[in-house]
């Protein structure tokens, strides 16, 4: 399933199509960022993320697994070849994501899947008193180095 497609079916589910616009976009990665205007319960949001990837086929993986650190590092190193990022490659930076956005009063949720050799990071943060839209953040890459 081509990532576009893959894409296109998580930010429909979601609500958050309309609008929506890639960061990055080349055949081995897809950024998307959108916001869905869908009333959720933001104490649900993990729910949401498991329900998505099930919907499109994926395979969620463990955060903290070694297979998810090297998905990461290759997701990070697609981006690399496309966008200047100083620095060496942070795949624990992924860990303090969710810190970061409590710290800023938002629920967050966040997983990795795979779906064959594709693998997809969905993010999802919503402001704590359920007041304003969702926010989505959907990585959609090519999972072989």
């Amino acid at each position: 399933m081509p990532t576009h497609e893959i894409a296109g079916k998580i930010m429909n589910e979601l609500e958050a199509f309309h609008g929506s616009k890639p960061a990055i976009d080349t055949p081995q990665i897809l950024i998307v960022r959108g916001m869905s205007k869908k009333k959720l319960d933001p104490l649900e949001l993990s729910t949401i993320v498991s329900d998505v990837l099930k919907g499109v086929g994926a395979t969620r993986m463990d955060m903290f697994s070694e297979s998810a650190t090297d998905i990461i590092g290759i997701m990070d190193e697609n981006i690399r070849a496309t966008v200047e990022i100083p620095g060496e490659t942070d795949v624990y930076g992924i860990y303090r994501l969710k810190e970061s956005f409590e710290a800023m009063n938002c629920h967050t949720e966040y997983a990795l899947g795979t779906i064959g050799q594709i693998a997809v990071f969905l993010v999802i943060w919503k402001d704590k008193s359920g007041i304003g839209p969702l926010f989505v953040e959907l990585v959609v890459s090519n999972s072989e180095a």
